[in-house]
C-alpha cells in the first residue's frame, strides 16, 4: 500500500503535462485520505471472512493477491479508470491483510505470553521493511523515467514477489488460522451474498448519480467509519456470545479507541499535508550534489521505524510483567505524536523549499517513537481483549481507529496552508496531547477493566 501512497498524491494534483491527473490539490488530499480510511475501513468485511467464511490464513492469502491486481490497474489502465479500479482493489486487499496478518501473528503466542507485544514488533519490523524499500523505490523510479504508471508497476511486481515467497511458506502457519472461528450456518450465506451485491449495486449508483463525489469522498467516509465503529462496540457489548469479563475488556478498549484514532489522524499526515509540505516547502538537496525526490521523503519515517523497532521489542521481553501496561504505552504514544506536530511550529514562515531536511528527520523519528508505542502496542492489544467469538473482528475495530484517523487526515489537509501552518500545527499537536493526558489519567480504571490483561 505504501509503495503507491508514497507518488498517489501528487499523481493526483500534478499537472496533466506532468503526467499527473490535475486534480485540485485540497480535493486530492481529501481522496488519499479517504483511500486510507476505506483500507482500514475494509478491515471489517475483511475480518468477518475469516471469523465467519474461509478463517484469517486464506483471507490473507487473497488479499494480497488483491493489492497486486490494484497495482497493476494503476500501472496499465489510464486517468480516472485507473485510479478508481486500483485504489478500490488495493484498499479491500490492504484492509484483508492488515486485519488477517495480526490475528495469524497473535496465533503464535498463548494467552498471557508476556513476548506478544515483542512478537508485533517484529512483526511491524518485517512490515516497515517493505513500507522502506517501497517509498525509496517507487519514487526514484518514478521520477528517473518521468512516469507515475512505471512507479505503480514497480510496486506490483515486488508485491507478486512479496506473494510468492508467503505462498512457499504459509504452510508452517497454525492451522487453526485456516478455519473460521465462529463459522457462518449455510443457510445465511446466501442472505450474506445477496446483502454484498446490493450494496455494491447501491454504491455504483450512487457514484454514476453524482452522490458520491471526489470532493465530498473524506467525509462520506468519516461518517460510515462512525456508524461501524458504533455498532460493532455495540454488537459486542450486547452479544449473548460475550461473557462478563469479556464485556468489560471490550469496554475498556474504547478510550484506547479514541487515543488511536487522534494518533493517526496526525500521523497519516505523512500521506497528505507533510506530502504537500515535502514538495513545496522541504529543501530535500543533499549537499548540493542531488536532490532526494519529494515521494521518497516518507521513507524516512519507516526507516526509522526498522532501526528502532527491534530495539523496542528487546526491551519489552527484557521487561517482560515490569513493562508498562499497554494503555500507557498508547497514551504516551499519543502525546508525542503531538509534540512532534508541535515541533513544526518554530519552523513556520521559512518560505518556498526553505526548510531543513534535517528538521524534518528530527519531526519523522519522534513520530516514528510515537508509532512504536501506539501501532504494535494496539494491534496486540485487540487481540488480548478480543472476546473469543469476535477475535478477528476486534482487530478490525482497533483498525477502525486508524481508518478514521486516516480519513481526519484527509479532513484536515483542507484547513492547512503555508500561511496559517503555526496554527495549524499547533492547535493539532496541542489537541493530541490533551486526549493522551486524559487517557493517561483513566489507566488505573482500565486497568481493572481489563481483568487482569496487560
Amino acid at each position: 500500500m505504501e509503495s503507491a501512497q508514497s507518488i498517489l498524491l501528487y499523481y493526483m494534483y500534478y499537472e496533466v503535462t506532468a503526467g499527473g491527473l490535475g486534480y485540485d490539490q485540497g480535493v486530492a488530499a481529501g481522496v488519499v485520505g479517504a483511500y486510507g480510511g476505506t483500507v482500514y475501513l475494509s478491515t471489517i468485511l475483511a475480518a468477518w471472512l475469516g471469523d465467519r467464511l474461509f478463517g484469517p490464513e486464506q483471507v490473507l492469502f487473497g488479499s494480497a493477491v488483491s493489492v497486486m491486481a490494484g497495482h497493476i490497474a494503476l500501472a496499465l489502465l489510464p486517468g480516472g479508470v485507473g485510479l478508481a479500479c486500483g485504489l478500490v482493489l488495493v484498499a479491500l486487499g490492504s484492509g484483508g491483510i492488515k486485519a488477517n496478518a495480526s490475528t495469524i501473528v497473535a496465533m503464535l503466542y498463548g494467552e498471557g505470553d508476556d513476548r506478544r507485544d515483542a512478537g508485533f514488533s517484529i512483526f511491524y519490523l518485517g512490515v516497515n521493511i517493505g513500507a522502506l524499500l517501497g517509498q525509496v523505490l517507487t519514487p526514484v523510479v518514478q521520477t528517473r523515467t518521468d512516469s507515475f504508471h512505471i512507479g505503480f508497476g514497480l510496486a506490483a511486481v515486488g508485491m507478486a514477489i512479496g506473494l510468492t515467497q508467503y505462498a512457499f511458506f504459509r504452510r508452517s502457519l497454525p492451522a487453526e488460522g485456516k478455519i473460521a472461528p465462529n463459522p457462518l450456518p449455510a443457510a445465511q450465506r446466501t442472505r450474506a451474498g445477496l446483502i454484498g451485491a446490493v450494496v455494491v449495486v447501491v454504491l455504483l449508483v450512487l457514484t454514476a448519480t453524482g452522490v458520491i463525489t471526489a470532493a465530498r469522498l473524506d467525509y462520506i467516509v468519516t461518517g460510515v467509519v462512525a456508524v461501524a465503529t458504533i455498532a460493532y462496540f455495540s454488537v459486542m457489548l450486547t452479544s449473548s456470545e460475550v461473557n462478563r469479563v469479556e464485556r468489560r475488556r471490550v469496554l475498556a478498549f474504547l478510550p484506547m479507541w479514541v487515543a488511536s484514532a487522534v494518533f493517526w489522524a496526525i500521523f497519516q499526515q505523512i500521506f497528505t499535508v507533510l506530502t504537500i509540505y515535502a514538495d513545496e516547502r522541504l529543501n530535500r538537496s543533499v549537499l548540493g550534489l542531488f536532490e532526494i525526490p519529494a515521494g521518497s521523503v516518507q521513507a524516512i519515517e519507516p526507516l526509522f521505524v526498522v532501526l528502532l523497532a527491534g530495539v523496542f521489542a528487546a526491551v519489552w521481553t527484557r521487561l517482560g510483567p515490569r513493562q508498562p501496561a499497554s494503555p500507557t504505552k498508547m497514551a504516551i504514544g499519543t502525546i508525542i505524536i503531538g509534540v512532534g506536530f508541535l515541533l513544526f511550529v518554530p519552523l513556520a514562515g521559512t518560505g518556498a523549499n526553505g526548510t531543513p531536511m534535517p528538521a524534518v528527520a528530527g519531526i519523522l523519528l519522534v513520530f516514528c517513537i510515537g508509532e512504536l508505542l501506539m501501532s504494535p502496542v494496539g494491534q496486540s492489544l485487540s487481540t488480548k481483549l478480543a472476546p473469543a467469538a469476535f477475535r478477528t473482528q476486534m482487530v478490525a475495530l482497533f483498525f477502525l481507529s486508524v481508518s478514521m484517523g486516516s480519513v481526519l487526515a484527509g479532513v484536515l489537509a483542507d484547513f492547512y496552508s503555508e500561511e496559517n501552518e503555526a496554527a495549524y500545527f499547533g492547535v493539532t499537536g496541542a489537541a493530541a496531547i490533551l486526549v493522551g493526558i486524559v487517557v493517561l489519567a483513566l489507566v488505573p480504571k482500565l486497568k481493572v477493566l481489563m481483568e487482569g490483561v496487560r
